[in-house]
């Protein structure tokens, strides 16, 4: 039948490294430094995606009130009906 799967073409000149989960820290890093990590990531990150998001909500919310509105009878239209 030939070669099995996972060792179907020859590869040469390639050298992968694995490392037992056995021999792994299983905490590398303390809470405290992803905290402080994530927090770098989202500040250098913020005023960059933040100012769309607000302008978006702006835009939705003046054309929510803009159409409530609109849709709105006018009383001084209807005054002198009986």
């Amino acid at each position: 039948m030939g070669r099995t799967f996972g060792q179907l073409a020859r590869m040469r000149h390639i050298v992968t490294y694995k490392l037992s989960p056995f021999e792994q820290k299983m905490f590398p890093n303390s809470l405290l430094s992803e905290a402080l990590n994530f927090w770098r990531r989202f500040s250098s990150q913020a005023l960059r995606v933040a100012p769309p998001f607000i302008v978006w909500y702006l835009v939705c919310s003046w054309g929510t009130e803009e159409y409530e509105r609109s849709v709105r009878k006018n009383p001084a239209d209807y005054a002198n009906d009986k």
